[in-house]
């Protein structure tokens, strides 16, 4: 034990280091991103108080499938991210892993998840096939269609219908379908976002994605997606009963859609950035405004 750790330790921690940037343990937006949708959908099918238990399980399964996910992106465009300029520093893209390394890590964080789900009801359970499923397969959609933004949105919405059903233990109603369609709208808007700051150069590699479909429309056309979003947030509230403090949210979030319109005016890439970053408090905002809705109208 002696030896292994004075000769093996430091290797052993160089490589897990590596294997936290992979999976982004740095940049935790995709995580709060892919959370805020799923604790929406927990503390309604809850009314108000969701299940201690159930809370816990889709905290941790949430991080442990965001960070599978980030290991299965990065093997999908390891011949990709050496040539964009945002991407030419990961793991993968400079050889410091290997791609049967982020393979694994995928394989071995999605089964830990899957030890998470197994701890919920058979509906869950059958739902989580969905979940991986769509996670495996977005990172290799921007070669063939321009809509990978959309694949995105169903795989970090399907939280919404695993979580409704565990809380549950009954299949999602119209109200959470509703939470789904509002999730992939809106990670439709924030990843077009992000896709803007990369967009010249996957433009050059020739792969796709909303932001090249769309071109000169695409400020118009999150717009029209902002919009739509926004009245799926007031059908939610409505449905639900909720009292003036969400719907005080919403006025608030619009503003932020509004400021993100403002950043990207011109498409300077930082600013797209930026916007894209203001939607981890456009999610904060609204669950905010559900958790006070709660507490204030019971």
């Amino acid at each position: 034990m002696t030896t292994f750790t004075a000769t093996q330790w430091p290797r052993v921690r160089a490589r897990l280091w590596q294997y936290a940037l992979l999976t982004r343990m740095h940049r935790p937006i995709g995580t709060l991103l892919l959370l805020w949708p799923m604790l929406w959908a927990l503390w309604i099918a809850g009314n108000g108080h969701p299940d201690a238990g159930v809370l816990i399980v889709f905290l941790l399964g949430t991080w442990l499938m965001r960070s599978a996910g980030c290991a299965i992106n990065d093997f999908a465009d390891r011949e990709v991210d050496p040539h964009v300029a945002r991407t030419t520093d990961r793991p993968l893209a400079t050889g410091r892993i290997r791609a049967r390394e982020a393979v694994g890590v995928f394989v071995v964080l999605s089964l830990l998840a899957f030890a998470l789900v197994l701890t919920q009801n058979r509906l869950t359970i059958l739902l989580s096939f969905v979940g991986v499923a769509l996670a495996a397969s977005y990172p290799f959609m921007k070669r063939f269609h321009h809509l990978p933004q959309v694949h995105l949105g169903a795989a970090f919405g399907w939280a919404v219908p695993m979580a409704w059903t565990a809380q549950t233990g009954q299949m999602p109603t119209q109200l959470a379908w509703l939470i789904f369609i509002a999730a992939v709208v809106w990670a439709t808007i924030y990843d077009t976002q992000y896709a803007m700051v990369d967009r010249d150069d996957d433009i050059r590699i020739g792969v796709k994605s909303t932001a090249i479909l769309f071109g000169d429309a695409d400020r118009l056309i999150i717009g029209i997606l902002q919009v739509l979003m926004l009245l799926a947030l007031l059908l939610i509230g409505r449905d639900a009963g909720f009292g003036w403090p969400y719907f005080l949210a919403l006025v608030v979030a619009a503003g932020m859609f509004g400021y993100q319109q403002l950043l990207t005016f011109y498409r300077v890439p930082e600013f797209c950035f930026r916007a894209f970053m203001n939607n981890n408090w456009f999610g904060a905002v609204i669950f905010a405004g559900i958790v006070a809705s709660y507490l204030l109208h019971g």
